[in-house]
């Protein structure tokens, strides 16, 4: 029987990495169907497999931001292999890649005692709230982005995360099938949101806005016609849950972000959906 010493562990290809995805679904993640272009455009040396005799077997990725920030996700070890060492040898070769970098993630809640012998310590937990919102139509401050408006999204973006990512939301803003919506009021951003397509209910992240009555405008338009959402929100942010609670959205399954160290200032309460579970 092969252990841990007959893992061949190599960085993935896009290609490749189709297959961790289906792994992904199986688990019922409900990855988006074109995420992994705007992942691999953020960092395309943070993706490993590890293989035996050839066949992919485990999974991790370490998506490095700038110098001092990282993000793992997808850490999957094909079912029929559990239990032999092969994702923790596979985590290993993943944070070698951050480096001296301060690392986050989204976990399952039940993993999180083996997440704090790692060194991570949680910082909130999240729950992925799911039907047909109920909402009035939405109104004429929400609209599509213009050229002029990119430069303020993305200093939006980046006041509501733990680090910059101009890579992964230029690649996130352009992919096909993304829709991206903004919020103007007196001629100032107040948020904005993007819905994806995938495997099961579209999905929305990010979903980052000023007040409960921005996000709500927002998510009225996001949803226009959806027959079901998807949406990670942080039950730090009572503001958020009691928005989509309200419109009838119910929750699932719950995950537990968590970081090696403090990270770095930034507006947690304007977080009301998390961008993606896989890379912040």
């Amino acid at each position: 029987m092969p252990d841990a010493d007959d893992l061949v562990i190599d960085r993935a290809t896009p290609a490749e990495w189709a297959t961790v995805t289906e792994w992904a679904a199986a688990e019922g993640w409900n990855p988006g169907l074109r995420d992994g272009t705007a992942f691999f455009a953020q960092d395309p040396k943070g993706f490993f497999i590890g293989r035996l005799a050839g066949e992919p077997a485990s999974a991790v990725s370490v998506v490095n931001y700038g110098n001092d920030f990282a993000f793992l996700g997808f850490y999957l070890v094909r079912p029929d292999l559990r239990g032999r060492g092969f994702g923790l040898a596979t985590w290993k070769a993943g944070l070698a890649h951050a480096g001296e970098r301060m690392v986050g993630l989204d976990g399952v809640p039940d993993q999180q005692g083996n997440y704090r012998r790692g060194g991570f310590e949680l910082a909130y937990r999240s729950a992925r709230f799911t039907g047909m919102p109920r909402l009035p139509a939405p109104d004429a401050s929400v609209r599509a982005p213009t050229p002029a408006d990119i430069a303020g999204v993305h200093a939006y973006d980046s006041a509501c995360l733990p680090a910059d990512r101009p890579g992964f939301l230029d690649a996130w803003l352009g992919n096909p099938g993304h829709r991206t919506l903004v919020r103007i009021v007196g001629g100032k951003l107040t948020g904005y949101g993007t819905i994806r397509p995938a495997r099961d209910s579209l999905r929305i992240g990010p979903l980052f806005a000023d007040t409960d009555s921005d996000a709500r405008h927002l998510l009225a338009a996001l949803a226009v016609d959806a027959p079901s959402v998807a949406i990670d929100v942080p039950l730090c942010n009572e503001s958020a849950v009691r928005l989509v609670e309200s419109v009838g959205l119910t929750p699932s399954f719950e995950s537990a972000r968590m970081y090696t160290a403090v990270p770095r200032s930034h507006s947690r309460e304007k977080v009301f959906g998390v961008t993606t579970l896989e890379l912040g």
